[in-house]
């Protein structure tokens, strides 16, 4: 075999990332597991959880600024999105927490380039190699993965990316089955690096002949709300009622670009995120699996402060985000936002490094104690999760 051949050959498989690790099925799972839910557009943090009883938030959106009405209080000083009310009951049992002002140093305005910082753990000038999580995942979790490191219901592997393990994506269990094809790359060669692919890809294919019969065997998960979301966390479900073997997933809910018209329209996705997630979480609960499952938002940046005179936001930086789970210790954490000291750009700095919610995933969720951002260890989250 050429280099040509092998190219056509991977091409023509699933996508694997090079350097495809060895999976030991060896020991079962311990059960813990991570949902990753990207906001992909950029969600508006001051219009999702709201400092309504701060001036400057009504002077700074004269137009959009949400009033007593169009929120849910959670204490003197915040309220969300009257579109969360589904995710209410979560909240009141302690299992939701937000996460203020969450961004990183020398902010970057571009869609592209800042998801890339988000999903490598970047620095705000550049970006990593791999995505933030799949080097812990892979060897320090201290758990031998069954089926796979990692799952994206959401087409795009970046976050995954990887030069070792086993990461995959399907838009759902059904079309994986229904595409899946034998490897075809299994020949005699006397070269090392061919040798060493056709053995990963062997070890694939046993791994994913595994994760078929585990789907074959198990019915379809009624419908979720939520539109394309709720049908991501609809398969999700699905794998864990499976006995799937993967402490991550992620899913994706686009459209959060609100340049102008954004009441409405942040409105509706709100609804849209609110509805599949407390849904989700019902099942979970029902399925004896909520405690053992985190959900944790993320997006490129916030909006700016300021609103636009098309009645929009434009991109931003520093957002709160949240975190979901019967492990979770709910409430609010870390500092709020001053804008009452806006930069001329219109946004406030931010007050937590995203990276420091890294660490006290990999730490205090999957016991990683020292990870790849233990450097941003920050106090105001340790009682986050257990």
């Amino acid at each position: 075999m050429n280099r040509r051949q092998l190219l056509q050959l991977l091409i023509a498989g699933i996508g694997i990332p090079a350097g495809l690790s060895v999976v030991n099925d060896a020991l079962a799972s311990t059960g813990k597991r991570l949902i990753l839910v990207e906001l992909t557009g950029a969600n508006d943090g001051l219009n999702t959880l709201v400092p309504l009883s701060d001036d400057n938030y009504h002077k700074s959106r004269p137009t959009i600024a949400l009033k007593n009405n169009d929120v849910i209080k959670l204490n003197d000083d915040f309220s969300i999105h009257q579109s969360l009310k589904p995710l209410m009951e979560l909240w009141n049992q302690d299992n939701m927490a937000w996460i203020h002002g969450l961004g990183y140093p020398s902010p970057n305005r571009s869609h592209f380039k800042s998801m890339a910082l988000w999903e490598t753990g970047g620095d705000g000038i550049k970006s990593g190699r791999q995505g933030w999580l799949t080097h812990d995942i892979e060897h320090r979790l201290g758990r031998n993965i069954i089926d796979a490191h990692g799952i994206s219901l959401a087409g795009d592997m970046n976050l995954f990316s990887s030069t070792s393990g086993h990461w995959l994506s399907m838009t759902s269990p059904e079309q994986f089955l229904a595409d899946r094809q034998p490897s075809i790359l299994k020949t005699k060669t006397m070269n090392k690096s061919l040798q060493l692919v056709s053995q990963r890809m062997e070890k694939l294919e046993k791994s994913l002949q595994g994760l078929s019969r585990k789907l074959e065997n198990t019915p379809k998960v009624r419908r979720l709300p939520g539109g394309k979301l709720g049908a991501q966390l609809q398969q999700v479900v699905r794998l864990i009622r499976a006995g799937v073997d993967t402490p991550v997933f992620r899913v994706q809910l686009s459209g959060f670009d609100t340049h102008e018209n954004q009441a409405y329209k942040h409105s509706e996705l709100l609804a849209t995120l609110a509805n599949a997630l407390g849904a989700f979480a019902s099942q979970l609960t029902f399925d004896g699996e909520w405690q053992n499952t985190l959900v944790m938002s993320y997006s490129e940046f916030g909006r700016r402060a300021t609103e636009n005179k098309s009645a929009g936001t434009d991109h931003g930086t520093a957002a709160p985000h949240f975190v979901l789970g019967g492990s979770v210790k709910g409430g609010l954490y870390g500092t709020p936002t001053d804008l009452g000291n806006l930069g001329e750009d219109g946004d406030p700095d931010y007050t937590m490094d995203y990276r420091a919610l890294y660490d006290q995933v990999l730490n205090g969720w999957f016991g990683i104690a020292h990870n790849s951002f233990d450097a941003y260890s920050d106090d105001r989250l340790r009682k986050l999760v257990t």
